[in-house]
């Protein structure tokens, strides 16, 4: 009996799914409106560079990014498969999808470690 791959899978949308539910709002929230208007104080542009330039975060940016382009995929691999019925295309569609998550995902990984 063969064994599936689906398990991997759903285990990736779904924490993929509650990272971006529970941690990207909070994220966006105090670098993109909390820092600019004075709700959070930030002492300079060097040290908000040398937190972000940690390895640490370099590691939770590249964990939330790679967990969220999975559950992207997955739910658009679904969305196509179930929403418009084309299971006809379903080795394909599983293919561009977990394979553009994958693509992506190590083109984050450069992002994040390479050139930064």
């Amino acid at each position: 009996m063969k064994r599936s791959r689906e398990p991997f899978f759903w285990a990736l949308f779904s924490s993929g799914g509650m990272l971006a539910a529970l941690v990207l709002p909070a994220l966006l929230f105090l670098t993109a409106l909390a820092g600019p208007l004075g709700w959070v104080t930030i002492r300079g542009v060097g040290e908000f560079r040398e937190i972000v330039h940690s390895p640490l975060a370099r590691l939770v940016s590249f964990v939330l990014v790679f967990l969220s382009l999975f559950h992207w995929a997955h739910r658009f691999r679904y969305t196509l498969y179930d929403g418009l019925q084309l299971y006809h295309l379903n080795a394909l569609i599983a293919t561009v999808c977990y394979g553009g998550a994958s693509a992506l995902t190590l083109a984050a990984a450069w992002v994040l470690w390479l050139a930064g």
